[in-house]
């Protein structure tokens, strides 16, 4: 056992210094019935300033994968994102990464 590090130790080694406040958040929008694709692209570039290429890439993952994570950052820039979202008819949540 000699050398081995606990559970306990490996926590405290990798978490000093970081706390859950200092995780990003993420927005994640997921795919829905009623958005047609070429909205949801246009959506994400509007709001965000993506370009046609990385909007629809996200877009494609939404209607593929069911979810895409379309930004991260603080809790309040992405409580801001989801609202966003939200008022653009978009399904949008936030979790912490």
């Amino acid at each position: 056992m000699e050398g081995m590090t606990t559970p306990v130790e490996a926590e405290q080694t990798l978490g000093e210094g970081t706390s859950a406040e200092d995780k990003p958040w993420q927005t994640i929008v997921w795919n829905d019935p009623v958005n047609l694709m070429s909205y949801v692209t246009y959506v994400f570039q509007k709001l965000f300033g993506y370009s046609r290429d990385h909007a629809t890439k996200l877009m494609l993952d939404v209607h593929h994968k069911g979810r895409a994570i379309v930004t991260s950052g603080s809790k309040e820039k992405v409580e801001g994102d989801v609202a966003k979202l939200h008022a653009a008819g978009l399904w949008a949540t936030m979790e912490q990464a």
